[in-house]
């Protein structure tokens, strides 16, 4: 980042906001998971990967940031992968990243058009689709990392999805290697971010995103009526309750008690607790 841009980044209200009123809300939480999670390495070349609604622009706008304040010497390119999204769409993404000041470059896909054709599962082959060609167009930038959007809630709704819709228990990582694609990482610097946290700056400082702009949603069925707001509206309920129940499943991802499961998964296959059972027998403890 040459110094014009970095004085530029600086004295942008919408990225100064985010380093002072959501100091801790946002930018701390932002730092804390490069940080615990060891998201990014030296010498790392980041694609920043811009969907069009709130959460990826703040996302960029925190790079920005980081670049300015933090680490001046990581490269990082901005990506608006443009799926098939209508012109009102693209436009709206054009007029954003204008004027938030993101050097955004837009490649365009025919995804939608190829997804859509299909009569089983339109959502996870559009879903891989997309990712591959991030992966593919972030590598022909020359980066090594692509980072995503996904933050605090993503990672807690998906953990509770995975529990109660499929039976298992797994969630979003902060960072995954790609099975595809040699030496790309995906990271997710959001991890420790609300949503709640996001709308906020989003709206004290008068920015209007994408919202869902899925052609099958708008087609086929009302995005409420998909599992993953019916799971948001599930931990919202809970968290009236208790404010603690939100955290506590966050927290539950890193505190896998092994020897209190009854199976899990790994590399290896599927283990049992019935395995090694006859070697962990406890002492009879005596009475006094």
């Amino acid at each position: 980042m040459d110094e014009l841009t970095k004085k530029r980044v600086i004295k942008d209200p919408v990225a100064r906001i985010i380093t002072t009123k959501y100091k801790h809300d946002i930018w701390k939480k932002f730092l804390a998971a490069i940080y615990d999670y060891q998201l990014i390495d030296e010498n790392d070349k980041i694609c920043v990967c811009i969907s069009g609604g709130k959460d990826s622009m703040l996302l960029a706008k925190c790079f920005m940031l980081y670049q300015a304040h933090v680490n001046p010497k990581v490269a990082i390119k901005y990506l608006v992968m443009n799926p098939g999204y209508n012109k009102e769409n693209i436009d709206l993404i054009k007029h954003n990243v204008a004027i938030l000041g993101i050097p955004a470059e837009i490649i365009s896909t025919n995804i939608f058009e190829i997804a859509y054709i299909q009569d089983h599962s339109p959502c996870y082959l559009c879903a891989k689709m997309r990712r591959g060609a991030l992966y593919r167009l972030a590598q022909d930038m020359g980066c090594n990392k692509i980072a995503l959007g996904h933050h605090y809630d993503d990672v807690i709704e998906t953990t509770l999805m995975n529990m109660i819709n499929a039976g298992s228990f797994q969630t979003m990582l902060p960072k995954v290697h790609s099975d595809n694609y040699d030496n790309m990482e995906l990271i997710r610097p959001l991890y420790y971010i609300r949503e709640r946290d996001i709308i906020s700056w989003a709206k004290y400082n008068n920015l209007h995103f994408l919202q869902c702009a899925c052609k099958f949603t708008e087609t086929a069925y009302k995005e409420k009526e998909s599992e993953r707001y019916k799971t948001k509206m599930l931990i919202a309920k809970l968290e009236q309750e208790n404010p603690n129940y939100a955290k506590n499943i966050f927290k539950a991802n890193s505190n896998v008690v092994l020897d209190k499961v009854v199976g899990y998964k790994d590399s290896n296959g599927l283990h049992s607790f019935l395995d090694n059972y006859s070697n962990f027998k406890r002492p009879v403890k005596k009475n006094k």
